[in-house]
């Protein structure tokens, strides 16, 4: 598969693959994802907006150049601010593949970093040289406008010219929580929200401070995806619950809306509404309690993201779309194409 390189989030020409319950595969063109909805659906997204995580400056013990990616919080909270899990790198930009940055100067604790107008210091080393607390100096305010004025949306090497704030925010886009975009959300524009409401089809949202999808370390990639905080409205959980109660399809915009729902399930077919903070990796061993069929992007086999479709799909299945997209040269990552897994069989067609 090819990485997509433009930052459009809705181009003409993407395409979707569709996985049913019993494995059949076809293919359509993304902007046609709507008709596989039907009267009665809950359709539920992630309104977060994505935050300039990619704040530059200096390791002041050093004056090594660094990057700083903030990584995480505890909290979905406009106050909870001063505290972030972060990943460094050394100099260099996004031009660079990830796998081959720069390391940073050795992070320890007490070390001061300047980045751009905002000062915070290193509190912990999280189990790996380039995983780390910060604690930002300044009140709630100002460190907002710091990042606000100074950071600038994670990027990767396959994009490139610079992102602006604008290519990675989705037209729901609210509570700007997110580390890097919900980017299944990019399938959502306002004449699909109005061909669901036409069709029939409920929709509502949660908000989900998605994370990093990369880190450029082996070993740090195998712990994505981060603990991430998550809230539930309760008119969602109302939602999710009638729905559940009537047996009608829960679709969910993305793989950070299946991990909320599903860490938030009460074993009772409904949700717990409020904040919460999703420490589970699903996969194919996972049981799924809420979330029927799923909207994401395409993503590479050893990533997290596709080992989460594996809750809605089995290997072989799984295997026969990875071969279907390589074939018709679907494109991966944020802008890319999409996919559609079903695992409910009275869907299937």
């Amino acid at each position: 598969m090819l990485a997509a390189t433009a930052p459009v989030q809705r181009p003409a020409e993407a395409k979707l693959l569709v996985v049913d319950a019993l494995g059949h595969l076809r293919h359509l063109p993304r902007r046609d994802f709507v008709t596989l909805l039907r009267r009665g659906d809950l359709v539920v997204a992630n309104d977060a907006a994505t935050l300039p995580a990619s704040l530059t400056g200096r390791h002041r013990p050093t004056g090594d150049a660094i990057e700083v990616r903030l990584a995480g919080r505890t909290s979905l909270s406009v106050d909870d601010v001063h505290v972030f899990s972060a990943i460094v790198f050394g100099a260099g930009d996004f031009h660079t593949p990830t796998e081959h940055r720069l390391a940073p100067p050795p992070l320890r604790h007490g070390d001061r970093l300047s980045l751009g107008p905002l000062r915070a210091t290193v509190t912990a080393t999280l189990g790996h040289p380039r995983l780390v607390s910060l604690r930002f100096d300044g009140s709630s305010d100002e460190i907002w406008a710091g990042v606000a004025h100074h950071g600038r949306p994670i990027q990767y090497a396959h994009l490139p010219a610079p992102l602006a704030l604008w290519d990675v925010w989705t037209v729901i886009a609210g509570p700007p929580v997110a580390f890097e975009p919900p980017s299944a959300g990019f399938v959502l524009d306002w004449q699909s929200l109005d061909a669901m409401r036409a069709r029939g089809v409920e929709f509502a949202t949660i908000t989900h401070a998605a994370g990093i999808s990369s880190t450029g370390d082996a070993e740090l990639d195998q712990r994505l995806p981060f603990d991430e905080p998550y809230d539930i409205p309760s008119t969602t959980a109302r939602a999710i619950a009638c729905a559940r109660a009537e047996e009608r399809r829960i679709v969910a915009i993305g793989t950070t809306v299946v991990r909320a729902l599903e860490h938030a399930a009460t074993g009772r077919g409904s949700v717990k509404a409020g904040p919460g903070i999703a420490t589970q990796r699903i996969t194919e061993a996972s049981h799924l309690q809420i979330v029927d069929a799923i909207v994401s992007g395409v993503h590479e086999p050893a990533t997290s993201h596709f080992h989460l479709l594996g809750a809605f799909a089995d290997g072989r299945t799984l295997a026969q779309a990875d071969a279907a997209m390589n074939a018709l040269g679907y494109r991966t990552h944020e802008f890319g194409d999409s996919v559609w897994f079903d695992r409910r069989l009275d869907a299937a067609v």
